[in-house]
This record gives C-alpha cells, structure tokens and sequence, in this order.
C-alpha cells in the first residue's frame, strides 16, 4: 500500500487545529502515512499544540511567508509515495480522501472541487459571487478546470516534487500555478466532486481575491517570458 503525506498549511490555527489532527490521524490510523503541518509564522499557540502530537512532522519556524511558500516547504519535508493537501479548517472532510484515492493509478494530479455538478457546498452569497469571478479568469490559464482554488488535492509524489520545483507563486494563486505547469507538462488531471463547508474564521478575506488576481497576471507574464522549464 502506498505510503500517504498529508500536508497542512497553517497560520494562527491554534484553537482548531487539534480537532484537525485528531480526525485526521484517526483515518489514517491503519494506513502508511505521516502528517506534516507547515506553520506559516503564526503568532498564536499554533506550534504550542501541534507540538504536543508527538508523531506529526513540524516545519521550522520562521516569519509569515503565504500557503503557497508553506505548501512548497511540506512538498520537499515529504517522503510519502502519495501527497495530499488538506486546509487546517477541514472544510472538506478527510472521509474526502477516498474518492480522489480511486483515480491515483490512472491519473498523476487529483483534485477535489466544489464546481461540478455532484458537489456538496456550504458557502455564502459573497463568497460565492468572488469565487465565480475569479474562476473565469483563472480558466483563460488553466483549461478546463472548473475549480483550481479547493484546497484538497492530491498528487504522486514524484510529480508533485517536479511540479512545486518550478512553483513562483507564494501566496494563494500557487494552486492555479501547479496546475498550469502540469497542464504544460502534459500531466493528467482528474476533477472531483467533494463535500466542501465554509468554516467560521477563515484566512481568505477579500483583499486576498484581488491580489490572487495579480498572482494570475505574474503567471501569464512567466510564461510569456518563458521562464518556466519545459
């Protein structure tokens, strides 16, 4: 059976991270894996009680650098043949895994989305509005992909770590990023309906969507550059 990363990006997650950690352990608890928190220079208790689970890889710390600097930085602290990201919130379940799992042995990039017709999505008015916005400019770059922005993916390890290799992007647009160099680089990608629920206390705010926007021009302009690897 192949052996499992799951990568949890983190900043100032201190009062539901523990929950997080305890659900996601008790899944995998027959299963070959190891779960990494990648700690965003939080300012809270966050590592105090990541700390405490014994059997969980923590980054170093270090200052506030954005979800895709730390997704990267778990990327390489990985040694799973298989690697997932989950947002600490879990707003979509760990139950989730399964059903991104079955495709792994026909395609290399998995990804779970509230787009399609099968989702199950708890989300507000505004939230959805913003999202939709930005998902028609994102697919001008990403084709065919009607949700880059869900943030439970799963990939083959080898490809996630040539992948993230070439990653510029350090804030929320590196999901969007990865999967247009996959695209580039001719990597199957499979798109999954998932649960997804919005959870109280969420990062993203809506300055967050605007400069996500500019993320999606530095890609267009690398790539017109050519400075992303063939």
């Amino acid at each position: 059976m192949s052996k499992v990363s799951i990568i949890i990006p983190a900043y100032n997650e201190e009062k539901r991270i523990v929950s997080t950690l305890e659900k996601i352990s008790e899944f995998f608890k027959d299963q070959d894996c190891e779960i990494i928190v990648v700690d965003d220079g939080s300012s809270d208790g966050t590592r105090s009680v990541v700390k405490k689970f014994s059997s969980i890889k923590l980054n170093n710390k270090r200052e506030n650098k954005g979800k895709g600097y730390s997704v990267k930085e778990g990327v390489a602290m990985s040694s799973g043949d298989l690697i997932l990201f989950s947002d600490a919130d879990l707003s979509t379940p760990i139950e989730e895994f399964d059903k991104l799992k079955k495709y792994v042995d026909s395609y290399s990039v998995v990804i779970g989305s509230r787009a399609l017709a099968e989702s199950e999505v708890q989300n507000n008015i505004f939230r959805k509005l913003l999202g939709r916005v930005g998902n028609l400019l994102i697919r001008s770059v990403v084709k065919g992909i009607k949700d880059t922005q869900c943030g439970f993916k799963l990939y083959k390890s080898d490809v996630a770590k040539d992948l993230f290799s070439k990653q510029t992007i350090e804030g929320f647009g590196f999901d969007f990023e990865i999967l247009f160099l996959a695209q580039k680089d001719k990597i199957k990608i499979k798109e999954v309906p998932v649960v997804w629920k919005n959870v109280e206390g969420s990062k993203v705010k809506p300055i967050h969507y605007l400069i996500t926007l500019f993320e999606l021009f530095k890609i267009m302009g690398n790539n017109l550059k050519g400075r992303y690897p063939n």
